[in-house]
């Protein structure tokens, strides 16, 4: 694996810094009714693709997750005007306007969505190992869920299937210890999600999360495991959200003081603090990739507020593949 050397530090702080900003934003666009519908930001948890991405060859591995999936693409290197574009339900969007928070996409960089619908991504991440296996790509899917989507059936149909047929995967519950307001600790009968795959013999470990260099350690040797042929690792990657589930949320089930004693834990700071004791940049270097930060995330704003909404008549495009399809006709019509 590649070093964590003072380049490597200095851009996941500046990635970072940039990933909470952008979110901070949408929470602001939302607010002021630009994003509408659904929104669940990931303030807290930016080492996770921090992590595996540094451990990722993304030439070839691919990625997919659930709905809370605005910086999984960033990382995987989708341009981040595009997505604030997509969320806005503009044009310009990487689903053309017409996904919005939920379904982020780029088969370009081979991130295969943001998934609505909870745990239905798990049994796809396989399935794209299984064409990575089959064509002999020698490439990884990284499969990100939550720690809800722990206890959805499929995930055991998954599990048993990708260990048969050792495939390139790797399964990542991203446990930030609710799933919407209910605690992991009143969902099942222990709290250690990722002895889950000890059932199928594959191999797991739960990893400190908050932690790029930990979270990269425990995914390259998992990734790699994969692509030599001997299977899927389960890792429960143990995070935390500083927001609610998404923006309806009013937190009523954990109080202010858990949130600001996990907030001693931020993965930012614990990165600022390795580059500081280093020397490998001063603060006023610091702050001054905090600036690039915010104006960056500023011209992701112009972009999208200068970006057109899709037209009208392209709004079954992408619901029916059949063009004379009986319902469309229906609508014409009348």
């Amino acid at each position: 694996m590649k070093e964590f050397s003072q380049e490597v530090y200095l851009k996941w702080y500046e990635e970072m810094t940039m990933w909470r900003r952008f979110e901070d934003k949408c929470r602001s666009l939302y607010l002021k009714q630009k994003i509408r519908g659904f929104l669940h930001l990931y303030n807290g948890q930016e080492a996770i693709p921090a992590g595996f991405t540094h451990a990722m060859d993304l030439s070839k591995d691919s990625m997919i997750t659930a709905y809370r999936c605005h910086i999984h693409p960033m990382a995987m290197g989708v341009d981040p005007k595009r997505i604030l574009a997509e969320l806005c339900g503009k044009a310009t969007g990487t689903s053309g306007g017409m996904g919005g928070s939920m379904h982020i996409f780029s088969k370009e960089h081979r991130f295969y969505g943001g998934h609505g619908i909870v745990g239905g991504q798990i049994p796809l991440g396989a399935g794209i190992a299984f064409g990575d296996k089959y064509f002999d790509r020698k490439a990884v899917n990284i499969c990100f869920f939550g720690d809800g989507a722990a206890r959805q059936g499929s995930l055991h149909e998954t599990f048993n299937m990708a260990m048969n047929w050792k495939l390139p995967v790797v399964f990542v519950v991203e446990n930030n210890g609710y799933a919407m307001g209910t605690s992991v600790k009143r969902t099942a009968n222990h709290e250690d999600i990722y002895k889950l795959g000890l059932g199928y013999e594959m191999p797991c470990l739960a990893v400190d999360a908050m932690d790029p260099e930990k979270v990269a350690e425990a995914a390259f040797e998992a990734i790699e495991r994969a692509r030599r042929g001997d299977g899927p690792t389960f890792i429960e990657a143990r995070t935390y959200r500083f927001r609610g589930h998404s923006m309806s949320d009013a937190e009523p089930y954990r109080s202010k003081e858990e949130v600001a004693e996990y907030k001693k834990e931020d993965p930012i700071e614990i990165v600022k603090k390795r580059i500081l004791d280093n020397n490998w940049a001063t603060q006023d270097e610091l702050t001054a990739i905090e600036d690039k930060s915010k104006d960056f995330v500023e011209e992701c704003v112009e972009f999208m507020e200068n970006s057109p909404y899709p037209d009208l008549d392209k709004v079954y495009d992408y619901v029916y593949a059949q063009e004379d399809y009986p319902f469309i006709n229906k609508l014409e019509n009348n």
